[in-house]
């Protein structure tokens, strides 16, 4: 059993009560849980190395968005000041671009990406659409932002038609990808279109999608 698998309970934990302390407005609960859920993603990133076999442009790749996304949690906690949600953003747009170029330089390019690439414009273009009438000084970010997630997820998927990843792992990777890209959805949506009760749920989304993509670099044959 990889040794990584040991800290998933703890972080399903730390996830459901960082949700709950969110739903209740629990700030100080938000501030102890949110930092320490994150540092144990970043923890099974980094127990990877105890493994025989690895890949450390990968796991080496995957701890520096990591650390960046770690950033951007700390900044969001405070994102109802405009200057906090705009570092929270550009942190993780720094995430999303190291993520981006580590599929890249591991994938493979396959024809099936004529068919992903333009679903994932049109997706992209919606979205903006449905956002645009309420982001006022945040439209060219929130372009950037989207333009960027949808590069990570496209390069995401070039992980399937590439030799350094086994089908596993790269599942792993796309599945973790689009977690990460649904939950960005979920919080420009309620920020930008329409405030939504239940939206602190996206971080069952995240939390997942970054895990998977951390757990991937256990997995090298």
């Amino acid at each position: 059993m990889k040794t990584a698998l040991y800290l998933i309970p703890a972080l399903v934990v730390a996830v459901f009560f960082l949700i709950r302390a969110e739903f209740f407005k629990r700030q100080w609960q938000i501030y102890l849980i949110k930092p320490i859920a994150t540092l144990m993603v970043i923890a099974v990133a980094l127990l990877s190395l105890l493994e025989p076999t690895r890949n450390m442009t990968y796991t080496i790749g995957v701890l520096l968005g990591l650390f960046f996304s770690w950033g951007g949690d700390m900044a969001l906690m405070f994102q109802e000041n405009r200057k906090a949600f705009t570092a929270g953003l550009g942190l993780f747009l720094a995430a999303h671009i190291v993520y981006a170029i580590i599929f890249m330089f591991l994938g493979c390019f396959s024809a099936w990406e004529i068919i992903s690439i333009p679903l994932l414009l049109v997706a992209g273009v919606g979205f903006y659409r449905l956002l645009q009438p309420n982001l006022g000084r945040m439209k060219w970010p929130v372009i950037g932002y989207i333009s960027i997630i949808s590069v990570m997820v496209s390069r995401a998927l070039s992980t399937l038609a590439s030799p350094v990843f086994n089908p596993g792992q790269a599942l792993m990777i796309v599945v973790g990808a689009f977690l990460f890209y649904f939950s960005d959805v979920i919080l420009a949506a309620n920020r930008f279109w329409r405030p939504w009760k239940y939206h602190r749920i996206s971080l069952a989304f995240y939390y997942s999608g970054q895990l998977l993509i951390a757990l991937a670099a256990s997995y090298f044959v």
